[in-house]
């Protein structure tokens, strides 16, 4: 299977993902804060090899406040204080797997070594600005790499939570892979359809009857 570097050498020569890029940097060169630090912003890549992947889970951008953000979507660094919504998620877990410990770090690291794409739709964000580099390009580049996964990886499920994510259902080959939809885990919907959703358990069934074995979603 290809590696991360070649099938995305044309995404990277596009006007939108060169775009996305020139806007992060002239932020960064006028004083302003972008998440997450730039050695960070392609760490779900680097951590996620194309030929690991087996569930990709889609969030909206990069946690906005200081120290947060660290390149994977609902991921926060060591010692951070979890946002509700990786809270939220980790309820769900614990509502499929009581068994489940909650941990004492936020960061999910551990789950792209289980072969968890975690991506977000805009790879930058500007303090204190949700949603403040939609438009600057990311939206195209995080789709193709959506394409790109769907073409070359093995059976796997997509995990949209919200508007923003399940726009991108139509990337996705479904007669190969499994694409589970539902609220997004923010306090502000999670109650309209988050909690009780079951993803994390039908993703592993989905996964055991294609012979790719199950995600241990533990993080303790």
């Amino acid at each position: 299977m290809p590696l991360w570097s070649d099938v995305l050498k044309d995404a990277k020569k596009s006007p939108a993902f060169i775009n996305a890029m020139r806007v992060a940097e002239m932020e960064r060169s006028n004083g302003l804060e972008v998440y997450p630090p730039k050695d960070k912003v392609f760490n779900a890549f680097r951590l996620t090899p194309l030929d690991s992947i087996r569930c990709v889970i889609i969030g909206q951008d990069p946690y906005h406040e200081p120290g947060q953000a660290e390149g994977l979507a609902f991921s926060v660094a060591d010692g951070v204080q979890f946002p509700p919504s990786l809270k939220n998620i980790l309820t769900e877990i614990k509502n499929e797997y009581p068994e489940f410990v909650m941990p004492e770090s936020g960061s999910l690291r551990k789950w792209c070594a289980e072969g968890v794409f975690l991506l977000n739709a805009s790879l930058t964000v500007r303090r204190g600005q949700a949603d403040s580099h939609k438009n600057t390009g990311w939206a195209e580049f995080t789709g193709e790499v959506v394409r790109i996964i769907s073409r070359e990886a093995q059976p796997s499920v997509f995990m949209l939570w919200g508007r923003n994510a399940i726009s991108k259902r139509s990337l996705i080959d479904e007669t190969r892979h499994l694409v589970l939809t539902s609220a997004h885990p923010s306090p502000l919907s999670a109650y309209r359809g988050f909690f009780g959703n079951g993803h994390f358990r039908k993703c592993n069934e989905f996964l055991k009857e294609h012979g790719r074995g199950e995600i241990d979603w533990s993080l303790a």
